[in-house]
C-alpha cells in the first residue's frame, strides 16, 4: 500500500498512436507518447493503479503509478576517449597553461 503523501512517479499516454503525427518513422508512429512524472500521491494507492499527484511545481496530475519513492538513475554514460583531453587542450587555447 503507498499512502497519501508519498512521492511516487506516475506514466501517462500524452498521445495514442492514432493521433501522433503522420510524418513520424512508422515505428514510433506505432506507440503512444508517454511521460513520466513524480510527484506527491493525493490518496492511497497501489502500483499500477491510477492516482493523482501533486508535483513540485503544484500542477496536479492523474497517471498510472510506476514507481514508489523513485530514486534518480542517470549518469553521464561510458567514458569517451576523444574526450579525455578536452580540459587541458581549452586551457591551451586560453593561455591558461
Amino acid at each position: 500500500m503507498i499512502r497519501k503523501g508519498t512521492y511516487v512517479e506516475i506514466e501517462e499516454i500524452v498521445l495514442k498512436p492514432e493521433e501522433r503525427a503522420s510524418h513520424l518513422p512508422e515505428d514510433t508512429k506505432a506507440v503512444p507518447l508517454k511521460v513520466w512524472i513524480r510527484g506527491f500521491c493525493q490518496n492511497d494507492c497501489e502500483t499500477g493503479e491510477e492516482a493523482e499527484i501533486v508535483t513540485a511545481t503544484g500542477r496536479l496530475v492523474k497517471g498510472i503509478v510506476t514507481q514508489e519513492k523513485p530514486r534518480y538513475t542517470h549518469d553521464y554514460g561510458e567514458y569517451v576517449e576523444e574526450i579525455e583531453n578536452i580540459g587541458k587542450q581549452a586551457r591551451e587555447i586560453l593561455g591558461v597553461i
